[in-house]
């Protein structure tokens, strides 16, 4: 499995990309294979608030359904809607073109509970 290592991951299996106060975010590789294949995503709306480690949508595949949770607190800024009508996409391309929400993050702080590439990596591989 890949893990980009410009990207930042939490335990529950989102990763987050830090570019100055906005956060990308979406589910890791990891997550996605887990899954099995995607037929449905639910986002949230543009604009609400979310705390950190916040449920914020649902992913499912034809094994399961999980929750989405925030890895950071912020404000919605974008949801990526091509991923409702495609879900697939998180199949295909989990950490590029299947990101799930853009948000301004309200406390820079909530990034410290978050692990680089390496340490998820490794976290995965006792799982």
């Amino acid at each position: 499995m890949r893990f980009p290592n410009d990207l930042k991951y939490t335990k529950e299996h989102e990763w987050a990309k830090i570019e100055g106060e906005t956060v990308t975010i979406g589910i890791t590789d990891h997550a996605q294979k887990a899954l099995g294949d995607i037929v449905y995503v639910e986002l949230p709306t543009v604009g609400r608030v979310l705390k950190q480690g916040e449920t914020f949508g649902v992913v499912e595949s034809i094994k399961a359904v999980s929750d989405l949770y925030a890895p950071v607190a912020g404000k919605i800024l974008a949801v990526n809607a091509h991923l409702v009508e495609d879900p697939s996409l998180v199949n295909q391309d989990p950490h590029g073109r299947a990101w799930m929400l853009k948000i301004e993050m309200t406390d820079s702080h909530s990034t410290d509970l978050l692990i680089d590439s390496e340490s998820y990596s490794n976290y995965v591989e006792k799982i």
